[in-house]
């Protein structure tokens, strides 16, 4: 037979009120130190432990941190290295705060109700993964940094904005990328990138032209391919770039799915090794590891964009219950470095 203890028997092995174990237990209120650990040691002997639901409601809090991701239909989104990293990153953050995750997703092409999130008590702070830089998200946001709620956007600015971001050096990952490439001796060096909406896709766009500026190269807006950072993107972008591969020594992509996938389709259209361009990716995700040549790729700390967001939303949530006004008027807007891993995909072929 299991006995469970109460929070009066607590109160009475420590000899202070419900309402103290209450507020000791929740973090809840100034607590002398003396009575917090005579609380946590009669707890601790009858192996007292409150409910999830029980310290939401002392904490007016739901206990929830959200995540709000674009839908992607059809499309594996947790099983995408970007995604998967990320969300790991935050979980492990979450888990030691003892918050849940709350997924939500964003519908194609549409902006959210952030403000309803946090009107209708869903979740405590977010984070949001795979915002577009269009009108309508761009206002949803705003609306969130007027209320001054724990948010943090990752992988995505907006100019002009003083919203709270955790990216990577797009600039510079793009940059030294492109500038490996030259490095080997390539000068017609093409370029798939991603979307324009996305602020990552913009400033891969400034490093890659900075490389080339660099070497002395023009840019060739003949060079430059557009996809949606997908498989499907990449292979489909192979029939494009195989008719002008007379001109083309070698491909940078914006992500290594597209790469693989640009590799692949170049192989169905019957292009010999001989005659395969060389390959730059981005991201380094596992897959580059196992490509046949291995892919050369940017190493994106993804995993600590997740953590580093998380850890910022659940200090700002912190600093909004002790009032503490300049932590709360304090905006994030960081950029973790890149490094470029070099395989075999990009080494000049004598």
């Amino acid at each position: 037979m299991i006995i469970i203890a109460s929070r009066k028997e607590v109160a009475q092995l420590a000899g202070v009120s419900e309402a103290t174990v209450s507020r000791v237990l929740n973090g809840v209120g100034p607590i002398k130190e003396e009575t917090r650990l005579r609380v946590l040691e009669a707890a601790d002997r009858l192996g007292y432990t409150p409910s999830a639901l029980a310290r939401s409601f002392a904490r007016r809090r739901s206990g929830n941190l959200g995540v709000v991701m674009p839908y992607l239909p059809k499309a594996r989104i947790f099983s995408a290295y970007y995604f998967s990293e990320i969300l790991s990153g935050i979980g492990s953050k979450a888990l030691e705060s003892k918050y849940d995750l709350l997924m939500l997703f964003r519908e194609p092409g549409g902006s959210m109700d952030y403000m309803n999130l946090f009107r209708t008590q869903k979740v405590d702070a977010c984070i949001i993964l795979g915002a577009r830089d269009d009108g309508g998200e761009r206002q949803a946001i705003q609306q969130l940094s007027e209320g001054n709620h724990p948010y943090c956007l990752i992988n995505q600015y907006f100019e002009g904005e003083a919203f709270h971001v955790m990216d990577a050096d797009h600039v510079d990952g793009s940059y030294q990328a492109v500038r490996h490439l030259t490095e080997q001796g390539f000068r017609k060096i093409a370029f798939l990138n991603g979307p324009s909406q996305y602020s990552n896709s913009r400033d891969r766009l400034k490093g890659y032209a900075q490389a080339l500026n660099e070497a002395g190269i023009a840019l060739d807006e003949s060079l430059l391919f557009e996809g949606n950072f997908s498989r499907k993107s990449g292979y489909a972008a192979a029939e494009l770039i195989a008719r002008q591969l007379d001109r083309i020594e070698a491909v940078f992509a914006a992500n290594d799915r597209m790469a693989i996938g640009l590799q692949q389709g170049l192989r169905a259209l019957g292009i010999s090794e001989e005659r395969m361009p060389a390959f730059v990716g981005y991201d380094d995700s596992e897959a580059a590891e196992l490509c046949t040549p291995p892919l050369t790729s940017v190493r994106v700390p993804f995993y600590e964009l997740g953590c580093l967001a998380a850890e910022h939303v659940l200090h700002r949530l912190d600093a909004s219950e002790s009032e503490d006004e300049s932590e709360m008027n304090t905006v994030l807007h960081r950029q973790l470095s890149t490094r470029l891993v070099i395989r075999a995909s990009s080494l000049h072929r004598n």
